[in-house]
């Protein structure tokens, strides 16, 4: 079943109030909020933020109210879903009414913990299902979680190593990616390429900071931000030890294919089908 919503899935450090973007100053295509602005279409529509990823909600809640406030959004509000109590028909009605679901930054193992077996989690899979533009929106940790599949423990070394990674269910709006965030900034490249190596059947995507995809039709991705994502495609490989390696040795692979996006490049998850920004332009 093709979805009619759409997701948002964003590197981290997005630009907002307080977090001033290592990219900006240095790339032409910077562009204030650019990223944040893509929540709902109109700014008077319903946006829930779910903190549930941040040991501290408050801080959340202070950054993302002022720089909604200063984007011009004024339906907006917080939900730290930490608990069992969360699941009650007030919760319910409050993300039933919502245009646009964003889970912030903070530990992808909270959101999984409290998320991944919920009614919320169901109910928001319907929306995402059946209502036209309907958004699921999320940032790092809050990003990483919206796949099946999520990344919860991982090394971050020179060589991939076997048994460095471990993986888990996340909250399974789209079935056929795996996300890491950060991807550049903190050198990821080992740990998502592992992640793909294992399920072969998944596209990697990398996000860099202030950058993000956005995925309608559960497959027509662009790119937006002032930093790269970047895509890893494990269904040709060739050679390969991960069948065979013993614990803590390095995993090698044959032909890993990688593409890069930047601001306004476009991919089909279905079609493997790439568009640079100035692809078809006179």
């Amino acid at each position: 079943m093709t979805p009619k919503g759409k997701l948002l899935i964003i590197g981290g450090k997005e630009d907002k109030d307080g977090n001033d973007p290592e990219m900006k100053g240095k790339n032409n295509d910077f562009s204030p909020y650019e990223i944040l602005k893509l929540l709902v279409k109109s700014k008077d529509d319903r946006i829930e933020v779910i903190t549930a990823a941040t040991s501290e909600p408050d801080d959340a809640k202070k950054t993302y109210m002022k720089t909604f406030q200063e984007i011009g959004f004024t339906n907006f509000d917080f939900l730290h879903i930490a608990d069992d109590h969360c699941h009650t028909d007030y919760y319910l009605k409050r993300l039933e009414a919502a245009k646009a679901v964003f889970f912030t930054g903070g530990d992808q193992n909270r959101i999984c913990e409290y998320l991944t077996q919920s009614v919320l989690t169901d109910m928001l899979k319907k929306k995402y299902f059946e209502e036209e533009d309907f958004m699921i929106a999320g940032t790092s940790a809050g990003a990483m979680c919206i796949p099946k599949i999520v990344i919860l423990e991982a090394i971050n070394g020179e060589a991939i190593l076997e048994h460095d990674i471990e993986l888990g269910a996340g909250l399974g709006f789209i079935e056929n990616c795996i996300v890491d965030t950060h991807f550049v900034h903190r050198a990821r490249f080992g740990r998502l390429a592992h992640a793909i190596i294992l399920h072969q059947n998944c596209w990697g995507i990398g996000l860099g900071e202030d950058t993000a995809l956005l995925i309608e039709r559960g497959a027509n991705a662009s790119c937006f931000g002032s930093g790269s994502v970047w895509i890893m495609d494990a269904k040709d490989i060739g050679q390969t030890n991960t069948d065979n390696v013993k614990k803590g040795n390095p995993v090698y692979v044959e032909n890993l294919k990688i593409h890069i996006l930047t601001n306004n490049c476009t991919f089909n998850f279905n079609t493997n089908v790439f568009q640079g920004e100035n692809s078809g332009k006179q």
